[in-house]
């Protein structure tokens, strides 16, 4: 096991991808080549091994080993280990949300939208949603609720993000992901190229002649990309034109709309239990 570097000081150069860089400079950390990003957690630390990201460095305080940290601790066996006391660590971003333990780890390679695309039947679109807490939030709804992968425009925060990777669990280390790029830009290419693989397109938005979100036209649908937009704007004109169905949320109460977030798991539960169904038989037939 790698040796334990005790940080007595705030200050020291070893805590800076932790204490003080943004997540912009972690981004551009080693470039021309690819940056990092900070996990935080045993239990999403954990998960981002298990999808073989690549651990740099570990951050733990001081007296608070436990079994979870023990075995992050064991599979991270080559890379240094920091440690500080809480008078060091309490002044960490997100302090009380580490449980104790962050990792530095390399950032990935992105698969391209057609990797991400290929042999998914539910595709949830995020469109310049910029909070990381939501995205982070509709990861975790995602992978929970049969969602196959999640395709980000270049307006979306990062799921890399430490906030986005905290709020998701982890399950953004489940899920395959990418943005849409030069190669497949949105909106324009990359709902051709959603259409050109089968895909129908569902517009999350409050519009006049919308379809309710038990529509049977959706549920049965055998390929579908759901289509959310950001907070406040919601999607863009365009988008909502060019998508086959927009889709309405029925409200109570005189409330207009759910965050995007709620609304989102909403949808990934109506929209994709027809697949979880499927798979769930397809399981039993098997056993």
């Amino acid at each position: 096991m790698a040796d334990r570097i005790e940080i007595t000081d705030f200050g020291a150069a070893e805590l800076d991808p932790y204490a003080r860089l943004p997540e912009t400079q972690l981004l551009h950390y080693y470039e021309p080549e690819r940056g990092i990003f900070i996990a935080e957690s045993p239990k999403v630390i954990g998960r981002a091994l298990d999808a073989g990201y690549e651990p740099l460095s570990l951050l733990m305080e001081k007296g608070q080993e436990n079994r979870e940290t023990a075995e992050i601790l064991l599979r991270c066996r080559n890379v240094p280990v920091y440690v500080a006391g809480l008078s060091v660590f309490a002044k960490l971003p997100g302090f009380s949300m580490t449980r104790g333990l962050l990792c530095a780890m390399r950032r990935p390679v992105l698969f391209s939208v057609p990797e991400v695309c290929a042999g998914a039947c539910r595709i949830a679109v995020l469109e310049n949603v910029m909070n990381p807490t939501n995205v982070g939030a509709i990861f975790r709804s995602a992978a929970a609720l049969c969602m196959d992968a999640v395709l980000l425009t270049q307006g979306c925060s990062d799921p890399l993000y430490r906030r986005a990777a905290r709020v998701s669990m982890g399950t953004v280390f489940q899920i395959p992901w990418t943005f849409f790029d030069k190669a497949v830009p949105w909106p324009k290419a990359g709902m051709a190229f959603l259409k050109r693989l089968g895909f129908q397109t569902a517009a999350m938005a409050l519009r006049d002649n919308t379809v309710q979100i038990d529509d049977p036209r959706l549920t049965k649908a055998e390929k579908l990309a759901v289509v959310l937009g950001t907070e406040g704007d919601g999607l863009a004109a365009e988008t909502i034109a060019d998508c086959d169905y927009t889709v309405q949320i029925p409200m109570s109460h005189g409330v207009d709309s759910l965050n995007v977030a709620a609304a989102s798991a909403v949808a990934f539960w109506e929209l994709g239990r027809r697949r979880c169904g499927l798979a769930k038989e397809e399981l039993q037939q098997r056993r």
